[in-house]
């Protein structure tokens, strides 16, 4: 987590890149998040970003955005034990 909240998994990877001449490895980064955490992200990037007037961002909006980040990952981990639990009655009702 980062201190604004931000939660993903980072991956950087290498690939091979093949040219007309040669085989290159390139490395690429993968980002791997959740889909509230990817609308809390654009968010956050369409406010940091994309602020056209360049004013700093105000402490109230960095601190809600924030507090949002901490709200979606409680529904996230909510939703994995309600997933994890649905996978063990299908398996307890399978056997």
């Amino acid at each position: 987590q980062t201190p604004n909240g931000y939660r993903s998994l980072h991956l950087v990877v290498s690939i091979p890149v093949y040219l007309a001449a040669e085989r290159r490895d390139v490395k690429v980064e993968i980002q791997i998040r959740t889909i509230a955490m990817d609308l809390w992200a654009s968010l956050e990037h369409e406010l940091r970003y994309k602020n056209k007037s360049g004013a700093e961002v105000p402490q109230e909006l960095s601190t809600r955005l924030y507090l949002c980040a901490q709200v979606l990952k409680g529904v996230d981990d909510e939703m994995q034990a309600i997933y994890t639990e649905i996978q063990k009655l299908n398996e307890s009702e399978e056997n």
